[in-house]
């Protein structure tokens, strides 16, 4: 079955592995090694599979996304590069400002969609008062947090944190 792309499954598995390679290549993206976002989860880590978990489940539903913005957006929904464990006055409220850092860096050195800046600006519904407007940012503000939340539960697990 074709996406909204005409691409299927087996292309749209492909593309994925491009976008990545694209964005690590042409960006600061490989930085996000070096902050831990979640537990012992790194800002790369999430994201990476913030944009794989929300590709695998709009095929799983057949969903008729854009799976370029998609992807895309969901790999620099949190491309803000600090650490937001280190208390900055600069950065007050974490949860509420870092979409606009992470966009801000985004757009230096991308082109974005709408669509892609949609879900960066947006994923932290509904902490941040406006909601995603698009099937894509819609599914990406869904699967970030089930992503935030394995990844807690697995760093409790490894630690023994109740």
């Amino acid at each position: 079955m074709l996406n909204k792309t005409g691409r299927n499954k087996a292309e749209t598995l492909n593309d994925f592995d491009r976008y990545v390679e694209e964005i690590c290549l042409k960006s600061r993206f490989g930085e996000a090694k070096e902050y831990i976002q979640h537990g012992t989860t790194t800002l790369f880590e999430h994201s990476i599979s913030v944009a794989y978990y929300s590709m695998k489940l709009a095929l799983a539903l057949k969903l008729p996304v854009n799976y370029q913005a998609l992807i895309r957006g969901a790999l620099l929904h949190d491309y803000f590069l600090y650490d937001w464990h280190i208390k900055d006055p600069s950065r007050p409220l974490h949860g509420l400002h870092h979409p606009v850092a992470a966009l801000k860096n985004a757009e230096t050195e991308f082109e974005l969609s709408e669509i892609e800046r949609n879900i960066i600006l947006r994923h932290m519904f509904p902490l941040t008062l406006i909601p995603p407007v698009y099937a894509e940012s819609i599914l990406v503000c869904v699967v970030d947090k089930f992503c935030s939340v394995c990844e807690m539960v697995s760093r409790r697990r490894n630690t023994g944190n109740k």
